[in-house]
Order: C-alpha cells, then structure tokens, then sequence
C-alpha cells in the first residue's frame, strides 16, 4: 500500500512530536515546513519556560501530560536530558486554595497520578526558598518536572528523520491547494508539496492559516509575562549549567504565579495581570522580529504586583530585581482547551493548535493514531476542533472567552460556574416568562438553561430538602430539590430547547441511520428508537433519540454539533440523504408528571391515552393552536411526552400549558431537578458518563444495541463482547450522608486503593439519597459492596447500589 504523503506546516513541538509519532507508526512520507529557522523557530516553543504539572480536572488532558512527561523523560538529545522529574508544588495560602488543592489531590488519584499533600514545614523542606510562615500546606506532585522544549523538540525531530521524514527551514506557507473537497498540495513561497493529507501545527500562527482553507481557528496569542531574576547568592553553587534546578517547580495560584530555577537565578510566570490579545496577523515574521515572534516588550508596571506576591512567598528575593523579562505569546481558546480534527469540509486538512509544552506528546501520539489507525486510543471530544456551535466561533466571543480563560487559568472554578460575559446569548421562545418566574439561569453552548426557579421558593417541598457542603451548595438551591419533588407528585414543565435537533430526510434516510447506529430504525412511521453512534472500535461516540415521522423523514435528538459532523462526513455522496440542524429554528418543552396526560389531554383532539400513544411514540398534533410533534418520552422517569414546535409558537405553546396547567398545580422546573431526576432512573449522560473510550456493554447500553440487524458502524468490534463479558462497569453508588453530595471526577477506593471515578452525582430527592455514578472494575461493582469517595480529602462511605434506584418496575413512565 502506497504511503499517504503528510505534510505538517510547523516545526514547533507540536509539529515534531507529531512527525516522531507518525513514522514510529510507519508514516514516513513526512515533510515538515517551518517558516522559521529549525528548531529555535521563534514560537511559543522557543521561549516556554517548559513547566509540565500534570494534573487538572479533565481525565483527557491529565492523560496527555502523563503520556508527555513518560516520553520526554525517556528523551535525551547528544545524552543530554529532554525532562527532569523534579516534582511540582502547588502552596495554599489561603483556606479556599488548601480546600481547593485537596480537590485536586482527588483529580490526580482519580487519573493515576501519584500526589500527596503536605503541610507548611514539609512543603520548605521540599523548596527551602519557601517561608513556611506563609502556607497552608501543598499539594505536591513528583512525577511533575521541567522540560527543555528544544532539546525536546530537536530529538523528536531526529527521530523522525532517521525514519525518512524531511524538515526544512525557510519555508513560510502562503497557500493551500485543492482538489474538490480534499486537500492537494501545501504552497511555501519557495515550492509546492503534494499532500494527502496536511496537518497545521503553526500554534499562533494557526488562524492565518486557517484562512487559507475558509476554515476559522477559533484562538487567540496572547501574552504572558515571565521575569528572571539577578543571580542570588541563596542559590550559587547548588544548581549547574547542565541540570539548571535541584527543587520542585512551584506554583503561587493564589497570586497567580509559578516559578522555576534557572541555575542561581529565579524564573517567574506571571498570569495576574490584563490580558494582552494580539491579532495573529500582528505577530512578526522571523526576520524582522527584534528578538523573535513570540517575544514582545516586557512591561514592567503590569509585573509590579506579581513581584511583591513572590517576594513575599519566597523572602529571598528581597535582595534581589528583575533582571529580564519577557512578554511571551502562547495560545488561548474560549474553553481552554486545544483544537485537534480534520477540517469539516475539507478532507486530510487536520489541525493541532492551542497545545501547550505540557500536553504537546500526548497529543501528538492523540493525533497520530487518529491519522493513522481512523481514531485515537483516547477520548477527544473536548478538544475536537468541531465541538464548538456556529455562534461559538464569532470573533467576538473567541476574544471575549478566549481572554476570560486567561484570567481564570489559575481560579478556583466550581464545575457549574458560568461565563459572565457576552450574556444572554442564546434564549429559548420561553425567556422572558421564565425571567418572570424568577429562574436562575447557567450557561450551556451559549444556551441560557434555568436551574431553578425563585417562584418556586413558597413550595411546602422546600423544607423537606437537607442542606449540603459548602460547595455542592455554590450554584445550587433547595428549591431545585423542590421542583424535583413537586414534578414526581404533579407535573413541571421543563425547557428543553438546548438539545440538539437534526431532520435526517431523503430516499435514503432510512438505510443511511440504520448502517450508523446500532438500534433497529426500520419501524412503521410514529416509532422512537434510542440507539447509539459508536467509533469502529465499538466506543460509544454519542447516544441518539430518533423518531420516525414519516417513511423519508427523522428527526434525530443528538449531543451536540460533534454529532452533526460526524454524520455529515459519512452521508451518501450520491445526494439521497439530506441532514439539517433544526435546532435554532425549534424549540421543546419536557412535560414530565403524575398529572401530565389530565393536563395535556383537554388541549387536543388528539388521543394522548397510553393505547393510543405508548412509550416512545411520536404523534403530530395541535394543542391549542400549537402545531407540535408531542414524542411520548422521558428523561426523568416520569409519564409524559417532549412537545417540539417551530420557535415562533414557542412563548404560546409556554401560555397554553401554563394556563391549564394551574389547576394542576403545575410548575417550571429547571436543569437541577432535571440532573437529579435521571440519575434516580439510571439514564447515562454521553460525554460526562460514557464517552468513546466506553463500549455499549461497559457503559449499561447493551439493550440498544441489536447486532441482529445486520451491518452497523462498529459492529464488528462488539462481537463476542456482552455485560457478562466486561472487565468493567458504569456503576449505581449510593451515599447516606445527607451532608455529601459530590460533584464528579472524584476518586473511588476499594480497600483503601483507588480503582475508579465519579462521572454524575447529584442527590435523589424522591428516593432520599446522595447518588453517584462510577466507572468500577467488574469484581467490585457487585451490589452491596462498600467504597470510598475520596472528596476533598474526606473518605465518603457509599455502596454499591442495583439499578434503577427509583420506580425499577417502569410503572410511572408506561402508564
């Protein structure tokens, strides 16, 4: 087989992590355009400070900067080291951050990451720079180190040479070439390079490129101050030329500072001050930049606070000034995380962008599987440069968000915190009428979602809810608890517009669905069918709610605009599938409760009644004046249907079932009672619960899986397998104490040993409980056993429970 020919624009760590990857894989038609020298390029790659602390709270990036530091400690360049595994200390000095650092002990636990926390005198032990007098304790991490991002870079780059790939200086890339809709060639101002397949690592310089194939690369350079220190006499003669530090890296978050030795001097990284956006066309080339690109002047008054927090931290520096300084451009999104996938419209144009030094090997081994082997080992939908929504990608909230992830790139975030900025953005027909209830709104792909309402605060059901730790109680209320309570007694109506809708239509709709999920579709018109996306591996890539509405025409319930993509690239080039997001131009109401039919029914002629509408039946019908499709399901375990309408009957379908509804006590019930109510009935989150790195059996999805039905994507790879067959589980947990609702990404222990994770957690109102959902080893995620929740550094006891923990019999939802 003919080796495809790659081409990657940047020889920054990116590009030569990925150029190493790749032909260590058998690629080896690999060329590397650099429009900079090698290696000291002049990016972000040149400048870095080369800090790797590995932990945060997302599995994916803590795995790429595992795999970073295993990589690049086993790296040497002429036999000298490419990363030392000096150990990262991250100091509290207030008790929000030492609250917080136990937060992140359990994230590292969680992940596999050996971690400890120590106390004030152990932490000046580890750094004798530190005055103890001045923290709390530490979180310390010892596999943490410092790379030298050009060592790192240059052997990479060798590597990849010695297998074939070529690398070449000079060559700035001006244009990209097309065939249709697959890429040709990559044109530098000096040659033209046929191309299957090219792979933009250009970092800041990624959204000029981008331009060159109508694609926007949603991230924003920005500076980040980083100072050295005169030489101090505390450090003369312990450190040498060629180790450069014997003490842990440390971080200062409380001030928004790090630090590094640089043999007898100090390095500081400041985030504490303004954010400072350059446009990626203002950045200079090579040959015209005083020192290069990714420097600009260091300014000294924005440093000025910073400074005093460090002396402050690290007394010694009292005798000493800034010598140097820099202002370095590096990388920032509106998530903060990378951009890593293949163009949508444009086939074999991939990016890698937004990656930093800490993450940059794991990501390349990410990219060079997914290039290679059609998907990557690990999970990516956070990082896919297609996950975000078209409003998403305006320049103005790329800024906007872009500059708000700085700021916060050393904060204390709850995981429900919202964006403060550039709201409201999207609303619901339904906006305004909850404005007048009262409802207490976070954000979700732009989307304002109601929490809770405030008009709920009079429900008698409030004082039955217990109160919770401080920070499972940020962001939320007891009248959540409330709503939850009242919508298994009565009836609530949720706001379900945030979901993502697709119409699937054409002459081969049908065939098309059928090969790309795994559930049977072929089903009169009026079925609804819940059934899966899977990878070719037989990973769950996203779960979908599909109603047949007529013989051509679906309309799909899906997760995201990764969903969208994903079916975009693999419909039918012959034009017999047609796929729209009907989302913005749609809306849905949840209408879930006891009273929901006696509610619905005197609003139609149509029959709503259990025989003329069973579970997960669609009907189309008018309440009131409404046109809707009324879909008989529910995420919360409760009888009643989804009412969809087009979004200019939105606020009048919201009228008509909130007038009738008074009289039988109705109310709007927000995203908290929502999480808790399908967690009580076991439903799984994609994406939080499951994800690609889970197959339909581990996760608890096997019954929508029909391997009957013959071919379907990822079949294959589910043969043989079964619940009986799975080395592990996504499994009920149950907690007692009233006190502990966790929030997920805590550690799990059995016997003492960490052996899974919180995805979900949320507490039961109906059933009086906390809940949590884990991914556990098969052995222990038997009914009855006793584990552990590690939560911020407390032991939770909880057990092992059989699902689903509320209405098992399916009585509530079928009747």
């Amino acid at each position: 087989m003919t080796q495809p020919r790659v081409v990657l624009i940047g020889a920054g760590i990116v590009g030569c992590a990925i150029a190493d990857e790749l032909t260590a894989r058998g690629w080896t038609n690999v060329t590397v355009l650099e429009q900079g020298p090698l290696f000291a390029t002049g990016g972000s790659s040149s400048h870095a400070p080369g800090l790797v602390f590995q932990t945060t709270g997302c599995k994916t990036m803590t795995s790429f900067a595992k795999y970073t530091v295993e990589k690049y400690t086993a790296l040497t360049m002429d036999d000298m080291w490419c990363f030392q595994q000096l150990g990262g200390l991250e100091v509290a000095t207030t008790p929000e951050r030492w609250t917080d650092v136990k937060r992140r002990h359990g994230w590292a636990t969680a992940w596999g990451v050996e971690s400890f926390l120590r106390d004030p005198e152990e932490c000046a032990r580890l750094h004798p720079l530190l005055d103890p007098s001045k923290i709390l304790g530490g979180f310390h991490i010892p596999s943490d180190g410092i790379a030298k991002p050009l060592r790192a870079v240059e052997a990479q780059a060798r590597r990849a040479m010695e297998r074939g790939a070529k690398f070449l200086a000079h060559h700035k890339v001006i244009g990209i070439e097309r065939n249709g809709r697959r890429v040709k060639a990559v044109v530098t101002e000096h040659d033209t390079f046929p191309a299957d397949v090219v792979v933009s690592c250009a970092g800041m310089w990624g959204p000029r490129i981008g331009r060159m194939v109508d694609l926007d690369i949603p991230l924003v350079p920005m500076a980040h101050q980083y100072a050295k220190t005169a030489p101090l006499q505390a450090l003369k003669g312990v450190n040498t030329e060629l180790s450069e530090m014997s003490k842990p890296l440390l971080r200062h978050q409380d001030a928004d500072l790090y630090f590094r030795e640089h043999v007898d001097r100090i390095g500081i990284g400041a985030y504490g001050h303004r954010p400072m956006p350059i446009s990626a066309d203002d950045i200079l080339d090579f040959d015209v930049a005083p020192t290069m690109p990714s420097e600009i002047g260091f300014t000294p008054e924005d440093f000025e606070t910073s400074w005093d927090a460090a002396v402050d931290l690290l007394p010694v520096l009292g005798d000493s000034k800034v010598e140097e300084g820099v202002n370095g451009l590096f990388s920032f999104t509106p998530d903060g995380n990378p951009l890593l996938g293949e163009h949508p419209d444009l086939q074999g144009f991939w990016v890698a962008e937004a990656v930093w030094i800490t993450h940059s090997a794991g990501v390349a081994k990410a990219m060079a599987e997914w290039l290679v082997d059609g998907q990557p080992d690990i999970d990516l939908h956070g990082c896919d440069l297609n996950r975000f929504e078209d409003v998403q990608r305006s320049p103005g909230y790329v800024h906007e968000r872009s500059c708000r992830a700085f700021v916060e790139v050393y904060d204390v975030l709850h995981p429900l915190q919202p964006a403060e900025n550039l709201r409201p953005l999207r609303t619901s027909p339904f906006y305004e009428r909850q404005q007048e209830l009262g409802a207490v709104f976070l954000e979700a792909s732009g989307w304002e979602r109601p929490h809770w309402y405030e008009a709920n605060a009079t429900l008698p059901e409030v004082a039955e809810i217990p109160e919770r730790n401080e920070w499972a109680s940020r962001f939320w209320s007891p009248i959540a608890g409330a709503g939850a309570l009242v919508a298994r007694k009565r009836v609530a109506m949720f706001d379900m517009t945030a979901l993502k809708r697709l119409e699937v239509s054409g002459p081969e709709a049908l065939t098309f669905l059928q090969t790309m999920t795994t559930n049977q579709l072929d089903r009169k018109p009026g079925a609804v069918v819940y059934t899966l996306l899977l990878d070719e591996d037989g990973g769950v890539r996203s779960d979908l709610t599909i109603a047949r509405l007529g013989e051509n025409r679906f309309q799909v319930g899906a997760n995201g605009p990764l969903d969208l993509d994903w079916l975009r690239r693999r419909m039918p080039p012959n034009g017999g599938v047609h796929i729209t997001d009907i989302t913005p131009g749609t809306c849905c109401i949840g209408l879930w409760g006891p009273e929901a039919r006696n509610l619905l029914q005197p609003l139609t002629r149509t029959d709503f009644s259990h025989e003329a509408m069973g579970y997960f039946k669609a009907q189309e019908a008018f309440i009131g004046e409404v046109p809707v499709t009324a879909m008989r399901l529910s995420y919360v375990g409760e009888l009643g249907w989804e009412l969809y309408t087009t979004a200019d009957m939105g606020r009048k379908l919201w009228d008509t079932l909130w007038e009738a509804g008074q009289r039988h006590g109705v109310i709007a019930a927000g995203r908290s009672a929502f999480t808790s109510m399908r967690l009580e009935k076991g439903y799984r989150s994609w994406g939080t619960d499951v994800t690609t790195e889970h197959d339909p059996f581990e996760a608890g999805l096997g019954f929508a899986v029909r391997m009957n039905k013959g071919y379907f994507h990822g079949r294959q790879a589910l043969e043989g397998k079964s619940e009986e067959t799975v080395a592990r589980k996504l499994t009920c947990l149950v907690i007692d104490d009233d006190h502990q609702v966790v929030m997920g990404s805590e550690p799990v222990l059995a016997d003492g040993v960490a052996v899974g994770y919180v995805t979900s957690a949320a507490r039961g109102y109906s059933i009086g409980k906390n809940i949590a959902y884990a991914w556990l080893p098969a052995d222990v995620a038997r009914e009855g056993t006793q584990v552990e929740i590690e939560y911020f550094g407390e032991r939770v006891p909880a057990v092992v429970a059989a699902e689903p923990l509320f209405d098992p019999e399916m009585k509530r939802i079928r009747s």
